[in-house]
């Protein structure tokens, strides 16, 4: 299998929001994750953001339900002392994709999925929308 695929928030929330037209990609990508196709990680920050989101749209009980369902999925990634010294030593513009970024990296992931590319400039892995590792995912099979 190949490294694994940091995932961040936004793409979570395409997936349990069913955000059109965006979930749709999340939905395969998640898919794979389900068939033992791709290992998919999320730092631990991933689930209070979301976690908070869909609790205001959907209700608190509908959330965690959400994301035990999600949580079989994904492997979590901590974040403690070092990334959160990396990120605060980072040229990233926003802190919290500086915290990402270096859970990701801290977690050898070898790729980053967003929605927001022009967030990650300062990224030394790969960067890419769900919906392009889908499309590099089908044309690597064909």
């Amino acid at each position: 299998m190949a490294d694994p695929v940091f995932v961040d928030a936004n793409i979570v929330m395409d997936l349990l929001a069913k955000r059109v037209p965006f979930h749709v990609a999340a939905e395969e990508l998640f898919t794979l994750s389900h068939r033992g196709k791709v290992k998919l990680k999320v730092s631990s920050l991933t689930f209070s953001h979301v976690h908070y989101i869909l609790a205001k749209q959907k209700g608190r009980e509908f959330s965690r339900n959400k994301l035990r369902q999600f949580k079989v999925l994904i492997e979590v990634v901590g974040v403690g002392d070092r990334i959160i010294d990396l990120a605060l030593s980072s040229s990233f513009k926003d802190f919290e994709d500086a915290v990402q970024y270096y859970a990701a990296v801290e977690s050898n992931c070898g790729v980053i999925l967003t929605r927001n590319l022009k967030d990650y400039k300062e990224s030394q892995i790969p960067v890419m929308t769900a919906e392009s590792f889908m499309k590099t995912w089908s044309d690597g099979l064909t």
